[in-house]
C-alpha cells in the first residue's frame, strides 16, 4: 500500500491537539510555552506569506502564535514534512518561511520539523551560507518518527494521544505489504484507543487518524468495523455512528481521486453494502439496486440507522 496518504489526518490532529503534539515531540519547547493563555493558528496569514515561495511539495505548514512562560510572546512555526522521501530543499524552505514570518511580524520565530521518512541518515537541521565576511543561516530541531521504532510497546501504554498516532504510522510502514498484518495491528490499536479514559470527541479524532493512516481494503474495513460495533455494545458506547460516517467520507474521497461523480457515490454505496452483508448475510439484488440508486442523503441516513439496526428493514426505515 505505497500510496498511503498521511497529510490530512496530521493537519486535523495537530490543529485539534496542538499542546499534546508539542508535549510529545518537542517537550522542551512545550515547557517554555504558557498553555494557560490561548494560542492561535495563523493559517491564512502564513499562506499569504509563502504563496510565492513554492520550494518543493508542502504537506503541512503551521504558524502559531503562543505566549511564553517568561512573559514574552513569539510566533512558532511548526513545519511538518509528513512524507517518506528525501527533499533536498527542505532546510532551505524552513529558512525561507522562518525569515518571511519574522519580516512580517518582527517577532522571534521557532521553526520545528517532524520527518517521517525511513532513512536514518537524512536529518536536515541547518541551512546557511557565508559570503564576503557575512554569514546567514538557521538551525532547527528535527524529530523523526523512525526514532520511535524500537519503543512500540512503551508507546502503546503512553498517555499522550500522539504516542498512538506514532504507533499507527510505524505499523502502517511495517505492514505496507501485508494487509492481514495491518488489520490485526489496526484492531489492536483501536482497542487500545477505546480503553483510554478520554472524551468521545477525542476518541473519534484519534480514530480518524488511525483509520486514515492504516488503510485497508473495503472488505477488511467492514470486518474491523463490525468488531468495533460489537465492542461498543459491550461497553455501552455510541461512537460507531461517527466512525461509520468517517468510512463514508473515505469512500467518497476515493471516488474523488478517480475524478468522477459516479465514483464518489459508488464508493459510499459499496462500503454500506459491505457492512450490511457482513452483519445480515448475502444481499439480494433488490437491496443492491436500492443502494446503487440511492442519493447521498439516503446513504447517510441508512449509515446512521445501521448502528442499532437488527434487520435490513431497520436500516431502510427512513429511506
Amino acid at each position: 500500500m505505497d500510496n498511503d496518504d498521511y497529510d490530512t489526518p496530521w493537519k486535523e490532529v495537530v490543529t485539534h491537539h496542538f499542546p499534546e503534539f508539542m508535549a510529545f515531540y518537542f517537550p522542551s519547547a512545550h515547557a517554555a510555552i504558557e498553555w494557560s493563555r490561548p494560542h492561535a493558528f495563523l493559517d491564512q496569514e502564513f499562506a499569504a506569506l509563502t504563496r510565492d515561495a513554492e520550494l518543493g511539495k508542502r504537506l503541512l505548514d503551521k504558524l502559531v502564535s503562543v505566549h511564553l512562560v517568561d512573559g514574552g510572546q513569539q510566533w512558532v512555526l511548526v513545519h511538518l514534512e509528513v512524507q517518506g522521501w528525501h527533499d533536498r530543499d527542505f532546510a532551505e524552505r524552513i529558512f525561507v518561511y522562518n525569515y518571511r514570518a519574522y519580516d512580517r511580524y518582527r517577532r522571534a520565530v521557532a521553526s520545528l520539523a517532524l520527518l517521517t521518512d525511513d532513512s536514518k541518515r537524512w536529518r536536515p537541521d541547518t541551512f546557511g551560507y557565508r559570503l564576503l565576511g557575512s554569514e546567514m543561516g538557521i538551525r532547527f530541531p528535527v524529530v523523526k518518527l523512525g526514532d520511535f521504532s524500537d519503543r512500540i510497546a512503551e508507546l502503546e501504554m503512553h498517555p499522550n494521544p500522539f504516542a498512538l498516532v506514532t504507533v499507527a504510522y510505524l505499523q502502517a510502514r511495517q505492514t505496507r505489504n501485508s494487509i492481514h498484518r495491518r488489520r490485526i495491528a489496526k484492531w489492536r490499536l483501536t482497542k487500545l484507543l477505546y480503553q483510554r479514559d478520554w472524551g468521545k470527541q477525542r476518541i473519534i479524532n484519534l480514530y480518524r487518524v488511525i483509520d486514515w493512516i492504516m488503510r485497508l481494503p473495503q472488505g477488511l474495513e467492514a470486518r474491523l468495523r463490525e468488531g468495533i460495533l460489537q465492542m461498543e455494545r459491550r461497553k455501552t458506547m455510541t461512537y460507531l455512528s461517527s466512525i461509520e460516517r468517517i468510512g463514508m467520507e473515505i469512500g467518497m474521497k476515493k471516488g474523488m481521486q478517480q475524478g468522477l461523480e459516479e465514483g464518489r457515490q459508488e464508493g459510499r454505496a459499496e462500503l454500506l453494502a459491505e457492512l450490511l452483508a457482513r452483519r445480515f448475510g448475502e444481499l439480494g439484488g433488490d437491496v443492491r439496486e436500492r443502494l446503487a440508486t440511492a442519493t447521498a442523503e439516503q446513504l447517510s441516513v441508512w449509515g446512521a440507522n445501521f448502528v442499532d439496526a437488527r434487520s435490513l428493514a431497520d436500516v431502510f426505515r427512513s429511506g
